[in-house]
């Protein structure tokens, strides 16, 4: 991950693990590591801070001496190598009764030190409970020591998240800022492989076709070209395959269409935008021919096209299908071929 950010240009960020957590035992393992003192806190007191000792003295003062010494003592050397992006897992051990309570106890004192934190991660149990429990703790914290950082700090949930289970967490409420995906990224559970088939249209400039019982696997044939029209509100209303040699759909002007399987009942709709969607960005022999675009811009570019899309097309459960229509003249070489092709098989 580290590499493709610096390869891609990607932004990274990321916490410790369970195991750098369980790696410490006690808090002799932080004893005697210094911090450099940050901003505002340098023209105060000017050098180095053995981290611990703030740490132990907001200990006392708080009285939470039952927390995971372990633990805090994996905080306090996490914060000394990350102090400004201090962001803690919190559940290797008891959540609300260790892990959030030695976050604030290294967090305080890195604000003494003149740093922000972060916040915490959470990788188990009731994430939206969990959630909203650091949040009140936070808020707490916030209004007691006068730190208004804890009234923005960042509680990242991770553990298998998927699609399912982000619609279930928006609806029971939660206090979650961030979800770590990283399974489910990869591999979508509701649909684990994207079938691709290479299939013939056109030889040597005569249109082909492939017939079948399922509609689905019926080719549309012949070169064509694809648009996008949208409506005065720029938001896609459907798409538009056309002939290779048909009239280019236009914005203002009327463009007739047909669905391709069905009978030929005209329709026509009056565009406020058209997009081409298709371009030529491989060619066998000349190579890569278009300009690609970096990770961060097609990223950028998917979530502004989602983004058109209304939202009965975007809802979890029966959402509305996107329609994709053909022109009158590639309606009617694809009945007139479907037709022949039939005569054809049937002799």
């Amino acid at each position: 991950h580290v590499l493709a950010g610096k390869l891609l240009g990607l932004p990274i960020t990321g916490t410790h693990a369970h195991s750098y957590v369980m790696s410490f035992s006690s808090l002799d393992e932080a004893r005697g590591l210094m911090l450099k003192k940050s901003g505002a806190a340098v023209a105060v007191h000017a050098g180095q801070v053995e981290l611990l000792k703030l740490v132990l003295k907001k200990r006392q003062e708080i009285g939470w001496k039952d927390t995971n010494d372990g633990e805090l003592a994996a905080f306090t050397s996490y914060a000394i190598a990350f102090p400004d992006s201090f962001l803690c897992l919190i559940d290797t051990y008891d959540t609300l009764n260790s892990g959030v309570k030695n976050y604030i106890l290294v967090a305080l004192a890195l604000v003494d030190c003149g740093y922000t934190p972060r916040g915490v991660r959470l990788d188990s149990g009731d994430l939206a409970h969990l959630s909203l429990e650091c949040h009140k703790e936070f808020k707490r914290i916030a209004k007691e020591f006068n730190a208004p950082c804890f009234q923005q700090q960042n509680v990242v949930a991770s553990n298998d998240i998927n699609e399912k289970m982000l619609h279930e967490l928006n609806a029971k409420g939660h206090g979650i800022t961030s979800f770590g995906i990283g399974t489910n990224l990869v591999t979508c559970q509701a649909q684990p492989a994207l079938g691709c088939v290479f299939k013939l249209v056109e030889l040597n400039g005569k249109p082909r076709i492939k017939l079948s019982n399922e509609l689905g696997k019926v080719l549309i044939p012949g070169r064509k070209r694809a648009f996008r029209l949208f409506d005065q509100d720029n938001v896609p209303k459907f798409d538009l395959m056309i002939e290779i040699d048909d009239e280019i759909p236009t914005a203002g002007k009327i463009v007739k269409y047909c669905h391709a399987f069905s009978e030929k009942r005209l329709q026509s709709y009056t565009p406020s935008r058209v997009e081409e969607l298709l371009e030529t960005v491989w060619d066998g022999r000349a190579g890569t021919v278009a300009k690609l675009p970096t990770l961060l811009e097609s990223r950028d570019r998917c979530v502004s096209e989602i983004k058109t899309l209304p939202p009965d097309m975007v809802r979890p459960v029966d959402p509305m299908p996107y329609d994709v229509f053909v022109s009158e003249n590639l309606h009617r070489d694809l009945h007139m071929l479907w037709k022949l092709g039939k005569v054809n098989s049937s002799k």
